[in-house]
């Protein structure tokens, strides 16, 4: 990997991600490296400038340091325009999308494994939504593409009391359910283990491509998630809503509102996340057991096919 022109992206509000990130870039400056350097978070959102910046220059690479909240950010940014991803968790909280940060401190170290390409790369299906208007069978665009790389929600919100909503699903055509209850979670594997695994739905390995629909405390105990192919279209509209409360969430962030006779028409992404995987030994399992907690089998034995209780 050249290391020529490279994005870093900090924590808004960390001074130990701020601290760490002008630390990267003046050592990137030193190796002749153009550095674009900026806070990510909630009311700051940095990537627009930064690809406005390199309009006509190949971004080599974007380094997130933060937390998940940070690397999901870069991803709805960065992933449409083919940019690897090294996510470092630094004033991070749970990290499931992070490299550790034991692995970052010896920085010199980590330019010469990328120059030297001694780094994997680990690619993550993203989704992309739009607001369409018109006939079922041929709708129009009316909004720009939202992207997520965790879930599509929808749901309703208001100021001044907690509504509920009746979301109609329909997959390739077909009518699926209409859900009642707190709204609906259209997510990728890697989203599987945020909010969706929240509203119990299921875990699934970013490794699968398939797109899991998962109604939020819904009013009805027949109500069950669901698996879909990769491939499919996932159309969704509010009935009844006359008071415009439904919104599009895309990774937790407000996307748009969902006017009456518009629908969410949700796909596969054609770009991935692309993320640099510094670790030597990768397991998703040993991921889950840390960040979820999973306290595993109270009786240990032997791996060994025997059997064999150890005390």
């Amino acid at each position: 990997m050249e290391l020529k022109h490279v994005i870093i992206a900090y924590k808004a509000g960390d001074s130990e991600s701020k601290t760490w990130a002008e630390r990267c870039a003046k050592e990137l400056e030193a190796r002749q490296c153009q550095v674009l350097l900026g806070p990510s978070g909630f009311k700051d959102n940095p990537y627009p400038v930064f690809l406005a910046s390199a309009n006509t220059i190949k971004i080599d690479l974007a380094i997130v340091l933060g937390g998940d909240g940070s690397v999901l950010a870069a991803a709805r940014q960065l992933a449409p325009e083919g940019i690897p991803i090294l996510a470092v968790n630094v004033g991070g909280h749970l990290g499931f999308l992070t490299e550790p940060f034991e692995l970052f401190k010896n920085t010199e170290k980590i330019w010469q494994r990328l120059e030297s390409d001694l780094y994997a790369v680990e690619k993550r299906m993203m989704l992309e939504a739009g607001l369409y208007e018109g006939s079922r069978t041929e709708p129009q665009i009316v909004s720009e593409r939202f992207f997520c790389l965790n879930e599509m929600c929808l749901k309703p919100a208001s100021i001044d009391r907690m509504p509920t909503s009746i979301l109609e699903m329909e997959v390739d055509g077909e009518i699926i359910d209409q859900y009642s209850g707190d709204g609906l979670l259209v997510a990728t594997p890697t989203g599987s283990t945020g909010y969706t695994a929240s509203a119990n739905g299921p875990i699934l390995h970013p490794g699968i491509y398939a797109i899991a629909v998962t109604p939020i405390c819904p009013l009805s105990l027949s109500v069950r998630p669901i698996v879909l192919p990769p491939g499919s279209i996932v159309s969704v509209w509010p009935l009844g809503d006359y008071e415009v409360n439904t919104k599009l969430w895309t990774d937790g962030s407000l996307a748009t509102t969902i006017w009456p006779g518009q629908r969410v028409i949700v796909r596969m992404a054609n770009s991935q996340a692309k993320f640099i995987i510094l670790r030597e030994t990768y397991s998703f399992y040993q991921t889950l057991r840390e960040k979820l907690h999973w306290t595993g089998t109270r009786i240990h034995y032997q791996n060994n096919g025997s059997g064999k209780i150890i005390n």
